[in-house]
């Protein structure tokens, strides 16, 4: 169907659905089917439902999963272990899942940096459910790590609980209320798995919540202004973005499950755990060393705590800039301040990796300063020059 402006899309959507009988089955139909969309839309847009897929494969996977697993610290390990090699076709739902959650983040980080290029998130009802889901994929993504475990889960476990313990009054009881006892052991074991399968229901209704947000405002678009040509969401968008996930799934699939499934992994995670035994270098997945750079970076524990959580937090305050420039992509000083942001979160993501010692210390702190300049003085600079210009 040719561009349509968007009163004309939903007069044509209105007649399309006037003999849906049932009012909740339109309304749905609308949102799924006739939803107005841009037609400018590049393929950056479709990390959206790339997200979508492989958050619905990770609850089917981890479903599967959970028939098979035991929630004891005597027999967690060896669950794992029994999936791998007696469950049919069990190592590749465990490695699909394993994966899975990396692929998760790194479409969910490509998610985050295209609205923060494009400056999608002025749609602040999207913007804030997608941080809170944001925050959620990464209490899951922890808790994962912990049910494996091995070496690294149960140390890493034991490190990130303990933080809790820097809050003032309440921080030691908290500790003890979320191990279920005084060390991190079985019970800590049965009520991280138990979140675990929880928290990616609750963020299945967020998404719903994340689209309805999102539909309510309408799409932004790589211009970011106001589109005048809009067509129906199918089938254009239905087969582009499924085109672009069955690439990047099936690529990843190839590369993270058949050819290297453990390259994500921490090796001291394949021994089982051992409280008597201390890894060398404690750290947890990929997926956090920025923020757990940071976390390292200060010397004061409960300082450390703060300026981690200040440094997730800060993105919700992304929404109260008020840009005149539409798209960083028409500025030349916000393009570089833009990609310096993003050389400065991935070399705290390698020196997460690093071992706490000189010069990786001294640099974690040097990137946290950059990391935060970026919020608190380039972006309000870019405000403040695009106003003037």
């Amino acid at each position: 169907m040719k561009g349509l402006n968007n009163k004309e899309l939903n007069i044509y959507s209105a007649h399309e659905t006037r003999f849906v009988y049932n009012p909740f089955a339109a309304k749905v139909l609308s949102h799924i089917y006739y939803y107005p969309v841009p037609v400018n839309l590049n393929y950056f847009w479709g990390f959206g439902s790339i997200l979508g897929f492989l958050l619905a494969i990770q609850v089917i996977t981890g479903l599967i999963l959970a028939v098979h697993y035991t929630a004891d610290v005597n027999m967690a390990f060896y669950s794992v272990e029994f999936i791998m090699r007696n469950v049919n076709n069990g190592w590749l739902f465990r490695y699909m899942h394993s994966s899975g959650a990396s692929l998760l983040f790194i479409v969910m980080y490509a998610h985050i940096l295209r609205a923060m290029y494009y400056r999608s998130y002025k749609n602040v009802g999207a913007w804030l459910t997608g941080m809170v889901l944001f925050i959620l994929m990464m209490a899951a993504g922890f808790l994962g790590y912990i049910l494996v475990w091995g070496q690294m889960s149960l140390w890493g476990a034991t490190v990130i609980t303990n933080l809790f313990g820097t809050i003032p009054v309440i921080g030691e009881g908290l500790v003890t209320f979320l191990w279920g006892g005084f060390a991190v052991d079985n019970p800590t074991l049965k009520r991280f798995f138990i979140l675990h399968f929880l928290i990616p229901l609750l963020m299945l209704v967020l998404v719903i919540l994340h689209l309805l947000q999102l539909h309510l405002n309408g799409s932004s678009n790589p211009l970011g202004i106001e589109s005048l040509d809009f067509v129906c969401f199918y089938p254009k968008f239905y087969i582009k973005d499924l085109f672009g996930f069955v690439v990047f799934y099936g690529i990843s699939v190839v590369v993270l499950v058949y050819w290297y499934p453990n390259l994500l992994g921490h090796p001291d995670n394949y021994v089982m755990a051992n409280s008597l035994i201390t890894p060398k270098h404690i750290t947890p997945e990929w997926y956090f060393e920025p923020f757990y750079a940071i976390l390292r970076s200060i010397p004061s524990k409960l300082g450390g705590v703060l300026v981690m959580g200040v440094s997730i937090g800060i993105l919700f305050l992304l929404p109260l800039l008020e840009f005149t420039i539409a798209s960083t992509k028409f500025s030349s000083i916000a393009q570089f301040c833009f990609w310096f942001f993003v050389g400065t979160f991935v070399c705290l993501g390698w020196l997460g990796m690093c071992p706490i010692e000189e010069p990786f210390v001294s640099l974690s702190r040097i990137a946290t300063v950059c990391y935060f300049l970026y919020f608190v003085f380039f972006l309000p600079c870019m405000v403040l020059l695009e106003k003037l210009l």
